[in-house]
């Protein structure tokens, strides 16, 4: 995985999509992905879709969850996760059963993240073997970014990182954040990794707000990769990041 600067990755911030609100820009996301599950579907019987945490893409899901797909078809798996039990403060599943995971998308097929063991350490293997039976290259997959520079739970320092970024990683790695404004509490998780992404057909990185169009902007300039994690989507000529902006 390269890892080296890549003057090329400016293009990711002077060919972002940006749309005046919140609403223009749900609508040509939403249509997108739905696209490209129609295509998986009829391509290979089955789609598969990863979905992040956070408020931002939350009127996206709920938008999506009435998308008129044969959601029986569809695989939904969860991009990292908190340590948490589902229903307790913090959980992305919940998060997703709460906005996505219902009226026509309730029969999507969901892989969490979340399983037995007091740290997300001890379920690394589990967690991996768990995923190896959604449908792979992800069809779409929406990520977000903190002002921090970290996507998905890859966040700068964090134990667990080098590994979830590494080509011959599982398919998820558990990570210790350092506690920060942008984590919380929440320091232990669980992650897709780099290589679970190999081949992904729509990758979109959801962000919204001044401060994460610099935070972006930094992200493009030189500088490691575990400074800024989302740097290695940047700077990964294998992937095809297209990014989405709204105020």
């Amino acid at each position: 995985m390269p890892t080296a600067y890549n003057p090329s990755s400016l293009s990711l911030v002077t060919a972002m999509q940006e749309f005046g609100d919140a609403a223009s820009g749900v609508k040509a996301l939403e249509s997108a992905v739905e696209a490209r599950l129609r295509e998986g579907i009829a391509r290979r019987g089955r789609a598969s879709l990863v979905a992040s945490g956070g408020s931002t893409p939350k009127p996206l899901y709920e938008a999506l969850s009435g998308a008129d797909l044969d959601w029986s078809k569809v695989d939904v798996v969860l991009a990292d996760e908190r340590w948490v039990e589902p229903g307790l403060k913090g959980s992305n599943e919940t998060f997703l059963k709460e906005t996505l995971l219902r009226n026509n998308a309730a029969r999507a097929r969901f892989f969490p993240l979340k399983s037995a063991g007091a740290s997300p350490f001890d379920a690394e293997s589990a967690v991996s073997e768990r995923l190896k039976a959604a449908v792979r290259p992800f069809d779409a997959v929406i990520l977000g970014m903190g002002v921090d520079g970290h996507t998905l739970s890859w966040f700068p320092g964090a134990e667990g990182l080098a590994g979830a970024l590494s080509p011959d990683a599982p398919l998820a790695a558990a990570v210790r954040a350092v506690r920060s404004e942008v984590t919380g509490p929440f320091t232990e998780r669980m992650t897709l990794t780099r290589a679970a992404l190999d081949g992904t057909r729509f990758l979109a990185l959801l962000i919204s707000g001044e401060d994460k169009r610099a935070a972006l902007l930094d992200a493009s300039g030189p500088g490691p990769v575990d400074a800024m994690p989302v740097r290695a989507l940047m700077r990964d000529p294998g992937l095809d990041l297209q990014t989405y902006w709204w105020p």
